[in-house]
């Protein structure tokens, strides 16, 4: 495998809080407390560290209990030995996507295993954990998965496995109905230990959480990570303390996170969640629908707010608080107290995350601050492109790069067909617009001696002359495109492959596909080549 750097700045849409956040600008600092650069804190934020020891026994105990449901390794149970007595956490997570998601999610595993690494060969003890956010209700962000067909072309596989509309994904339980889709992944994968695990793990009577769980347990077994579900009822009566200081400081809180959009704003960045003084960081169920909170003025207290398709509930701040403390299994954190509640239940060192999960951090530093004391670091995640042989084939015959694919399926489908004009007809555009150019420069010395007034005008002409050779030139291309069925096969091929729907292969086209096509081993190679300190993303040719 070979890695070639591509920095993000040249990424189409990678947004500028994200680049100035890996070049640690000035402008970048007050919303990020620390450098991108892990090797550069890792021992002193160690050494600050707090982490209450009962809450450690605890939450070590629940940790246990889950994995060993999925089948944990050896390795697993070793790290979680050493999370018990004393060892930090690095932690990343995802949302838990059909047959373990899209390929980025592997990369976040990867990410934190590698980090582990780097941390004790510098003295600290560190173990890798993957959080499942599974009490998130969105069915339709992960009740499929992409995988490319025989043809390089896309294939989106889904589950009609449903529970009630907006209950937690934690609560969609599989059927009957999981097998044939499972068949259709595995005839699209082929026969691979891959394709075996995904039988083993994605079966009638898992959980959408509890399938994704047992499949990373499985996945990632030789470097023990601890696989996390957030949706257990245990770890939220321990995170009920966070949950009611979110009510009692919702006034501080409210305005901090005000305060801190207004700065990202004023500062050029973009505010990843839009926060007005309605909100509430906490939703709860109702009816088994996973529902918002929403606080309102009520004289010199707030009122919370409780909508539901049925009713509307309307509560004060004791209420509510008591209503926490007697059921907390029954509240959840918004994406801003995520990592929040995630960095009270373990002792984390960093969290490996993408763009998006950067741009949160930015506002979630300010809940951080109020409830915790403390701003968990970000360390970004390991993001890459697989350039597989055929793609890197048909690269080399086209003589283009990876970036030209990253321009869209059109601008890629127009490159091909330049690329693939007959010599001569080339040759002829190339004669025509060297002719005009040396015609016009003539004419321009000519003009500048008779009257200079009239040379403006002889530019204005040889642009319009270039600009219509061009459009001649690009519905020669689109003939070349209708005459050859091959060319347009293949820049359709090479956008599905590179660049799907318009976004980084890595969010489009599932992780396993890739380990079905190339072996286990695959995981080995990527984590060989990763390194922590590369902010870049990073072209990975198999």
């Amino acid at each position: 495998m070979k890695a070639h750097c591509l920095p993000f700045a040249q990424i189409p849409h990678t947004t500028r809080l994200f680049t100035d956040f890996l070049s640690y600008s000035s402008s970048i600092r007050s919303f990020y407390p620390h450098p991108p650069h892990f090797g550069e804190w890792l021992t002193s934020q160690a050494s600050a560290l707090e982490y209450d020891s009962a809450r450690r026994e605890r939450v070590s105990a629940i940790l246990e209990r889950q994995n060993k449901s999925w089948g944990a390794s050896p390795q697993t149970f070793a790290n979680l030995d050493r999370l018990r007595r004393g060892a930090v956490a690095i932690v990343t997570g995802q949302q838990v996507g059909l047959f373990g998601g899209p390929m980025f999610a592997i990369y976040k595993a990867l990410s934190a295993v590698k980090l582990a690494e780097e941390a004790k060969v510098a003295g600290v003890d560190a173990v890798p954990v993957f959080w499942l956010a599974t009490y998130d209700h969105d069915l339709a962000e992960v009740n499929h998965v992409s995988i490319p067909g025989p043809d390089g072309l896309l294939r989106t596989l889904t589950t009609s496995s449903h529970s009630i509309p907006g209950a937690p994904v934690s609560e969609v339980r599989l059927g009957e109905e999981i097998l044939p889709v499972v068949e259709e992944a595995t005839s699209l994968l082929g026969e691979s230990e891959a394709s075996q695990l995904l039988r083993e793990s994605y079966r009638p009577g898992e959980t959408l959480g509890t399938a994704f769980a047992r499949f990373y347990a499985h996945l990632f077994a030789a470097w023990g990570v601890i696989v996390l579900d957030a949706a257990d009822p245990e770890l939220h009566r321990v995170a009920a303390p966070i949950y009611r200081a979110v009510i009692e400081q919702s006034d501080a809180i409210d305005d901090a996170l005000l305060a801190r959009g207004q700065a990202l704003e004023a500062a050029g960045y973009h505010q990843q969640v839009k926060v007005t003084a309605s909100s509430v960081l906490l939703f709860t169920l109702q009816n088994g629908a996973r529902t918002p909170i929403q606080r309102r003025a009520n004289g010199n207290s707030p009122e919370f707010v409780i909508a539901s398709e049925t009713a509307t509930e309307k509560l004060s701040s004791a209420e509510l608080i008591d209503r926490i403390s007697a059921t907390p299994e029954n509240f959840s954190p918004n994406v801003l107290l995520r990592p929040v509640v995630q960095d009270y239940l373990l002792p984390t060192l960093a969290y490996a995350g993408g763009a998006a999960e950067a741009a949160y951090f930015a506002q979630a530093g300010a809940v951080y601050e109020k409830l915790l004391g403390r701003v968990t670091p970000i360390v970004p995640r390991f993001s890459a492109t697989v350039v597989e042989p055929k793609v890197q084939r048909w690269l080399r015959q086209y003589g283009i790069t990876v970036l030209d694919a990253f321009q869209g399926s059109e601008a890629l489908r127009h490159t091909l067909a330049a690329r693939t004009l007959p010599a001569d007809l080339q040759a002829a555009f190339e004669r025509a617009n060297k002719s005009v150019a040396e015609s016009f420069a003539g004419l321009q010395e000519a003009l500048t001696k008779l009257d200079s007034t009239l040379v403006e005008a002889s530019q204005t002409g040889a642009s319009k002359v270039h600009y219509q050779l061009d459009r001649l030139r690009e519905r020669a291309m689109a003939a070349e495109l209708r005459r050859s069925e091959v060319v347009s096969r293949h820049a359709e091929a090479l956008s599905q492959a590179l660049y799907p729907e318009g976004a980084l292969q890595e969010r489009g086209v599932a992780g396993v596909y890739y380990l079905a096509r190339h072996g286990m081993e695959l995981l080995k190679g990527i984590y060989d080549v990763m390194r922590t300190d590369c902010l870049d993303h990073q072209i990975l040719e198999l």
